[in-house]
């Protein structure tokens, strides 16, 4: 009888046992080396916004207001229907979903965003230019985007009554280009064949005025972008949680799928060697054998990027910046050399949300497709691969992607220098 009314609570027993065996663990604490490691990949972390002493309105808040004005203006372009919005859409993280930017014509590589750009010491994929008012300049005279002229741009903004006196607050009294005779209807360097020679026609004193009028330009819109700052994520609540010790906050931001991916990122797929720091981009240059754009033939990247940003009158050491006496470290000390053939620019991994197709002409549709690249790393069609195989299952993918989702978050724009937070831009 004894033995009998033991059975019941044996059976309970085992069956306990049996549900403990069968319900996951807990995820593993992370080590004091890992917490490290996430807090340096923690928005928290960014350091202020670095100045730019080759833009002196740089923090000006009205050439922010100026600058944002500028960057939604269509009139900005030949057709009178392209603006920097057109391929940095507010709405696509300051990117687009084309593999190509499309302007008046179609753009050469796929439209990063320009969100956190201004911690960066090289704008494009290729880092053909130096600052953020420099590479602002480009696309207004390329005929593929804006397809406009400098003459045409300076004269406008002088005319117009509204920019030319907030021009004028920023920069000082602007030159009168009525005069057809020095200053052409259509003249550039750059654009088409005729503006190129009422270029040349014009004197190098009116060419160099002409110059300091389209910076402006550009310097206010920098003053725009430089403010447009990545916000915070789920994934950045989550460290907070887990340096705070917070395990009820941690499970509310990240899923165990997510959590695994994250535990992936900093190990075993060494996505940290190239997508490191709070904006999740090293901003250097390298080959990950991503094939040619199909029809074309392989892009020199890096290399021939160099050779552009050097040539660049508009670039640190030019006569246009605004600094005392540019050190410019950067160009001073730019690496050069045939280990960047085929090199480009890292990108920022936040808020990938919308932005596909990926890489610098979009050759890879969805984020699916970018982590299996990584995975096989192919040999490269010029100059070498510098990845190499991770070995990573499809589940282990998936969990990468899961992460990478963490990380999306709306666009924030941080107060100016001098001003009281939460003066914020409307986007």
């Amino acid at each position: 009888m004894k033995s009998r009314l033991w059975l019941p609570a044996l059976l309970v027993i085992a069956l306990a046992g049996v549900g403990w065996a069968l319900t996951p663990s807990a995820p593993p604490p992370w080590s004091d080396a890992e917490i490290a490691t996430l807090r340096s990949l923690w928005l928290d972390t960014l350091p202020p916004l670095p100045d730019d002493q080759t833009n002196a309105v740089a923090d000006d808040a009205r050439a922010v207001t100026l600058g944002q004005r500028l960057f939604f203006d269509t009139r900005l372009s030949a057709n009178g229907e392209v603006s920097c919005a057109s391929c940095h859409m507010p709405e696509r993280h300051f990117a687009d979903d084309r593999e190509k930017g499309r302007g008046v014509g179609l753009s050469k590589r796929n439209t990063r965003s320009v969100v956190g750009s201004a911690y960066s010491p090289w704008q494009y994929w290729d880092g053909r230019r130096d600052s953020l008012w420099a590479q602002a300049l480009s696309p207004l005279e390329d005929v593929a985007e804006h397809g406009a002229n400098r003459m045409g741009l300076v004269r406008f903004v002088a005319n117009d009554p509204v920019y030319r006196a907030e021009l004028e607050t920023l920069f000082g009294p602007l030159p009168d280009f009525s005069d057809r005779s020095r200053f052409p209807e259509s003249a550039s360097p750059l654009a088409g064949p005729e503006a190129r020679a009422d270029w040349q026609t014009m004197s190098e004193t009116d060419r160099d005025t002409v110059n300091r009028v389209f910076t402006y330009i550009g310097k206010a819109i920098a003053a725009y972008e430089r403010r447009l700052m990545p916000g915070e994520s789920r994934f950045d609540r989550y460290v907070a949680a887990v340096i705070d010790g917070n395990e009820f906050a941690q499970a509310e931001q990240l899923s165990d799928a997510e959590i695994q991916g994250l535990r992936l990122f900093i190990g075993k797929a060494k996505c940290l060697d190239c997508h490191n720091g709070p904006l999740f981009t090293n901003n250097e240059f390298h080959n990950t054998g991503v094939l040619s754009y199909p029809g074309e033939v392989p892009d020199k990247g890096r290399v021939q990027g160099v050779r552009e940003v050097l040539a660049d009158p508009f670039n640190c050491r030019g006569p246009y910046s605004d600094a005392d006496e540019p050190q410019c470290p950067e160009l001073a000390f730019v690496m050069q050399g045939p280990e960047l053939l085929g090199a480009f620019r890292t990108p920022s991994l936040r808020n990938l949300d919308g932005t596909g197709p990926f890489m610098h002409k979009g050759q890879l549709a969805t984020l699916e497709d970018v982590l299996t690249h990584y995975n096989e790393a192919p040999a490269a069609m010029i100059g070498h691969n510098e990845a190499e195989p991770l070995g990573l299952s499809g589940r282990e993918l998936r969990q990468l992607e899961a992460f990478l989702d963490a990380l999306a978050a709306p666009v924030s724009s941080p107060s100016l220098r001098g001003q009281s937070q939460g003066s914020e831009l409307k986007l």
